[in-house]
């Protein structure tokens, strides 16, 4: 959640997703930031009881595309054309952008523009009310879960290129605790609704697993 974030993180990405004061997915988030406040991340990523399960994950997409958008944002100055002329996730792990409308077939690009690429094209799913409803009563649509698993699984990336290739710098600016307890709260809740493909989890997997048992 944003509040776990120093001063340097006021500097985002991209403009920050705001959730309307009053609705109730802000009260959902609130909900969110409160069982977030007792430590426990399993039991903060659980649907709360009565809920509508859809829109405890637009609450929580949303906020994680926050949080995402917020540590790239305090390094990319260290994420270049130059330093970071591929998308990768380590020597093993190259990501090739496309969004199925704009660009169809895959293209091999720079980390910083993919993902300029990556988080325009979240933001622009994040603002399609047919998608993401804001109103009380508007339903989500049939496909709102297949488009929720890919924009967690494309933030995912950015996560994994920011350990792989940026890790130093993060200490440097001694933003490690906030990246790890932003990625831990991510991963429990991709787990606990199985959001994500274990495969594509596999760049993170030691760090998850790490973060998994510490937790047992």
């Amino acid at each position: 959640m944003s509040f776990l974030f120093g001063s340097r993180s006021s500097k985002t990405f991209k403009p920050k997703k705001n959730i309307p004061e009053g609705s109730h997915q802000y009260e959902l988030l609130k909900h969110a930031e409160a069982t977030l406040g007792s430590g426990n991340l399993r039991q903060a990523v659980m649907l709360p009881e009565g809920e509508d399960l859809n829109e405890w994950i637009a609450v929580n997409t949303v906020d994680f595309f926050n949080q995402i958008n917020m540590l790239y944002g305090t390094i990319t100055e260290f994420c270049t054309e130059i330093s970071c002329s591929v998308m990768s996730a380590g020597p093993r792990y190259e990501y090739h952008w496309a969004d199925g409308t704009n660009i169809k077939k895959p293209i091999k690009c720079s980390a910083p523009k993919y993902i300029d690429y990556l988080m325009t094209w979240v933001q622009d799913q994040l603002d399609d009310e047919t998608l993401f409803p804001s109103k009380i009563g508007v339903p989500f649509p049939k496909n709102f879960m297949s488009v929720a698993k890919t924009i967690l699984k494309r933030l995912f990336r950015v996560y994994a290129h920011i350990y792989h290739q940026h890790f130093d710098s993060v200490m440097q600016l001694q933003e490690e605790a906030h990246l790890n307890t932003s990625f831990k709260h991510f991963i429990f809740f991709v787990q606990e609704f199985n959001l994500i493909d274990r495969r594509e989890l596999a760049p993170l997997q030691d760090l998850i697993e790490k973060l998994g048992s510490k937790d047992r």
